[in-house]
């Protein structure tokens, strides 16, 4: 078994002018990026394997992130299945002088775990072993239905 909190992975991007539009402000391709590849980062942690995105539900872009932010993600698998892994995804501006963060994108991916021949494997079951990653846990399935 592995345990939610092993799971749980920070990443951060310097918004540059390179990685925005016309308006000054990330292009969201750009943020889904990222985001992609924290959430498969924590779904390889969790599964010990490669790990390919196979669906991500809808993505919420509450704000823009502005050229000089800090893109500031986190990303845990809060759930697994036979070959599954669900992935939650949340983006915050960060102000680089101060450090304070405003959420700014969510969303919840799956992934599979494969082998070289691309086939679906097997993962291991998924611990819960502390108040706050049940929190997480319960806060992810809430978010991800609606609740």
């Amino acid at each position: 078994m592995v345990d939610l909190m092993d799971t749980f992975i920070e990443d951060r991007n310097r918004v540059q002018p390179h990685h925005a539009n016309n308006y000054g402000t990330t292009h969201g391709g750009r943020v889904l990026h990222w985001m992609d590849e924290v959430a498969a980062m924590s779904a390889m942690r969790f599964a010990g394997q490669p790990c390919v995105t196979a669906h991500i539900n809808s993505v919420d872009f509450a704000r823009p992130l502005q050229i000089g932010d800090i893109a500031f993600l986190e990303a845990y698998v809060y759930q697994a299945g036979r070959t599954s892994v669900r992935v939650r995804v949340r983006t915050y501006g960060e102000d680089p002088m101060t450090g304070k963060r405003e959420l700014t994108t969510e969303s919840y991916f799956v992934f599979v775990a494969i082998d070289e021949k691309n086939t679906p494997l097997e993962v291991p079951e998924l611990s819960v072993n502390t108040d706050e990653a049940a929190a997480l846990a319960e806060e992810a399935r809430n978010k991800e239905q609606g609740t």
